[in-house]
């Protein structure tokens, strides 16, 4: 449903009458209405969990289309239909694309899909994930067992409970990619979306290290990528958008930041990212070393929102 009104006819079929587009018009719908223009709406079978914790409102709900769907503050972050486009882009392109990446570090990613992925990579030796809300990885580890599949348990991971912008200020360790795996720039996630979080995790990266971002729908939200791109531009040598079509992220193409102090990284030939992917071991269902590279290939309108370098 992608306006804010509906059309329907009259009983008897001869008058078209306008009523609003709300969970009281259409009982057994519930309405994302994350822009004030533009809505998507889902066929709710049942709500398995609708509660407020310290940090922000979560439910899960049960669609009949995409399995369950977890929202925060109404907003969906995941479903079980779709939610491997997002976690595999956002994890294989930089792991594979670095090539050897020993640490780790997610920032977010509470409902343990990120993690499922990065723990599928056997050379990574360490994954610290920071998460602000306790409550979300517990639910999760409940309700949406699927997403994380065990990865919770693995004896690599380190689970931080705290806010991220904090802990990238004040730890020293070092990674080689890091992952942030953010909702958008509201609430609680807005620190996540500043200059100092982003010279926070420049300051994080080994040498030839890579921080990826979950950066808005353009389509949409533009002025989120155009500004995540002009930090990037001014933290990094190498920086870039790549792109990902994740049907629940309503209005078309996915963006995510790319940001590293070398180009060579994302410039791997397609043939090395092949013979990564085979040693690694991995079965994807949207990642492919071909698709890693043509991600890059951004349509005009987004390339449009990546400030160019200019050359000196």
């Amino acid at each position: 449903m992608a306006h804010d009104r509906m059309e329907r006819a009259s009983p008897s079929g001869a008058e078209i009458v306008s009523a609003p587009l709300t969970e009281e018009a259409l009982p057994g719908w519930r309405f994302e209405t994350l822009y004030p223009d533009y809505a998507q709406g889902h066929a709710i079978s049942r709500v398995l969990y609708d509660e407020k914790s310290d940090q922000q409102h979560v439910q899960l709900v049960e669609t009949r289309r995409f399995g369950r769907m977890l929202l925060l503050d109404g907003v969906v972050q995941t479903t079980e239909a779709d939610e491997h486009v997002y976690h595999e882009m956002l994890a294989h392109t930089p792991i594979l694309a670095h090539g050897s990446a020993k640490r780790v570090l997610i920032i977010g990613g509470g409902d343990g899909g990120m993690l499922r992925e990065v723990s599928r990579h056997a050379g990574v030796e360490a994954i610290t994930m920071v998460e602000i809300d306790a409550a979300v990885v517990e639910f999760s580890k409940k309700y949406l067992p699927t997403l994380s599949a065990g990865a919770f348990d693995d004896p690599r991971l380190e689970l931080v409970i705290e806010d991220a912008a904090a802990y990238v200020k004040r730890v020293r360790k070092k990674f080689d990619v890091i992952i942030a795996d953010r909702p958008d720039p509201i609430g609680p996630g807005a620190a996540l979306f500043t200059k100092s979080f982003y010279s926070d995790c420049r300051a994080r990266l080994r040498k030839g290290g890579v921080l990826v971002t979950q950066g808005g729908v353009p389509f949409l939200q533009a002025d989120e990528l155009r500004e995540d791109m002009a930090l990037f531009s001014a933290l990094f040598e190498d920086y870039a958008a790549y792109i990902a079509a994740v049907p629940t992220y309503n209005g078309g193409l996915m963006a995510f930041g790319w940001g590293c102090d070398t180009p060579r990284r994302r410039l791997v030939a397609e043939k090395t990212l092949e013979k990564r992917y085979a040693e690694a071991g991995l079965t994807t269902r949207y990642y492919t070393p071909a698709l890693h590279k043509a991600a890059f290939a951004l349509p005009r309108f987004i390339e449009e929102l990546v400030p160019r370098r200019e050359e000196g």
